[in-house]
C-alpha cells in the first residue's frame, strides 16, 4: 500500500491545512460536512483494508482494539481531557439516553427550540420529565434554579448557530444545573469548553471525518459515574477479552464501563482521521473553515458570521442544480445548508457562489 502524506509522518508532527487537503479525493466541491465528513485517504484505506481482511477470513478482532484506543485517545486530546473520561459507542442518541435514564422523575430539562431530535427525543420519551424549550439565544438566561439539566447542541444542525456556551456554563454553575452538550456539529472545527460541561456527546461521522458508526461520550468523573450502564456488554468489561462469558459483573472502573461493542471497520477508519485533525489543530481548522464561510457569505451579499455552517434562503431546486454542476450541499429546515471544512478550498466556495448568484430567495 502506498503511504499518504499522513502515513509518512508522525501522527504528532504538525500539518498545514494545505498539506492536509491533499488527503481528500472527492471530485466535487463538497459543502456537506454537516451531513457527513469526507475521509482522508489514509482513513478510507484503513477501513477498506479491514473489510478486505474480513472477506479473506483474516480479520483479527482483537487487533482492532488498537483502533478504538487510538480514536479514544485522539478525541480526548482534541478536547483536552484524559482518555479515562471518554466512552466509545455508535450513536449520540444512545449516550443522550443514558443521561435521560439517569434523571429522577420530575427532573427539569431545558432544551433549545428546533434542536436535533437525537438529543431531544431521549428526554421527551420520558413522560415523567419536565422538558421546556426556549430559543437558543435565551438558553443561558433561562438557566436558573428551576433547571436541573440543560441539553443543547454546541452548534445547531439546521443553520449553524453557535450556542452561548460561556454564558451557559456560568449560569449552570451559578444555579447547580448540569450541562449535556452535543458537539456533533462542532467538534473538529470549533474549540469547546469540554472541561466545563458535565457531559459531552459527539457522533464521529461529520466534522471528525469518521465513518458512520462511531460516537463518543465525555464528561466529568462525577457526572459519568451518575450514568447507569444499561447497555453494558462484553466490551464494557474491565478486561475486555475476559468479560465475554458468565458472572460476576466486572465492568471497567472508568468511562469504558459505558462503551458499546465497536463496529470494527468503522473504528479502523476513524483513528487516522482523528489523528489528521489533531495534527492540523482545531484552531487552524476553525480559522480556515470560518474564513471560507465568510468569503462565501460576503460574495453573496450576506452578513458574515462566526460559524462554519451557512444557511441560505434559495429558490426551489437549487440543491439539485448545484449537484448537477459538481457542488454538493443539502437542504435543512427549508434552506440551503452549506458547510465549510478542512477538505473545502476557496475554489469550492467560489464555484458555489457562481451557481447561487441568481438563486437567493427574497
Amino acid at each position: 500500500m502506498t503511504l499518504s502524506v499522513h502515513d509518512a509522518l508522525s501522527v504528532h508532527e504538525p500539518l498545514s491545512v494545505r498539506d492536509a487537503q491533499r488527503e481528500f479525493t472527492a471530485g466535487v466541491a463538497f459543502l456537506n460536512t454537516a451531513t457527513y465528513g469526507l475521509p482522508p485517504r489514509a482513513a478510507h484505506e484503513a477501513m477498506m483494508a479491514s473489510e478486505r481482511d474480513r472477506a479473506a477470513g483474516l480479520l483479527v478482532p482483537a487487533d482492532l482494539d488498537g483502533a478504538v484506543a487510538r480514536s479514544r485517545q485522539a478525541f480526548a486530546r482534541l478536547l483536552g481531557l484524559p482518555a479515562s473520561r471518554v466512552a466509545a459507542g455508535s450513536q449520540a442518541s444512545y449516550f443522550a439516553g443514558l443521561v435521560a435514564a439517569s434523571l429522577p422523575a420530575g427532573a427539569r430539562v431545558l432544551v433549545a427550540e428546533g434542536d436535533f431530535t437525537s438529543l431531544l427525543f431521549p428526554f421527551l420519551a420520558r413522560a415523567d420529565l419536565a422538558v421546556r424549550e426556549v430559543p437558543l439565544e435565551r438558553v443561558a438566561e433561562e438557566t436558573g434554579p428551576d433547571v436541573d439539566v440543560v441539553a443543547v447542541s454546541a452548534v445547531q444542525s439546521a443553520d449553524g448557530r453557535i450556542a452561548p456556551m460561556d454564558d451557559l456554563v456560568a449560569a449552570a454553575r451559578a444555579h447547580g444545573a448540569r450541562i449535556l452538550l452535543d458537539a456533533t456539529q462542532a467538534a473538529g472545527w470549533l474549540p469547546l469548553p469540554a472541561g466545563d460541561v458535565d457531559w459531552l456527546v459527539c457522533s464521529g461521522y461529520k466534522w471528525l471525518l469518521g465513518p458512520r458508526g462511531t460516537c463518543f461520550l465525555a464528561g466529568t468523573e462525577e457526572a459519568l459515574a451518575a450514568l447507569p450502564p444499561v447497555g453494558a456488554g462484553w466490551y464494557a468489561g474491565a478486561d475486555v477479552w475476559d468479560s465475554i462469558y458468565g458472572t460476576p459483573l466486572r465492568l471497567a472502573p472508568d468511562a469504558r464501563r459505558l462503551d458499546l461493542s465497536p463496529a470494527w471497520q468503522c473504528w479502523a477508519g476513524h483513528a487516522p482521521a482523528l489523528e489528521l485533525i489533531e495534527r492540523v489543530g482545531v484552531a487552524a481548522i476553525h480559522d480556515h473553515d470560518v474564513a471560507l464561510a465568510r468569503r462565501f457569505q460576503t460574495a453573496l451579499g450576506l452578513e458574515p458570521g462566526d460559524s462554519a455552517i451557512v444557511s441560505v434562503p434559495v429558490t426551489d431546486g437549487t440543491a439539485e442544480l448545484l449537484r448537477a454542476n459538481g457542488v454538493v450541499a443539502s437542504v435543512r429546515a427549508g434552506r440551503l445548508r452549506c458547510a465549510f471544512h478542512l477538505s473545502t478550498t476557496e475554489a469550492d466556495a467560489d464555484k458555489a457562489v457562481g451557481l447561487l448568484a441568481d438563486r437567493i430567495a427574497a
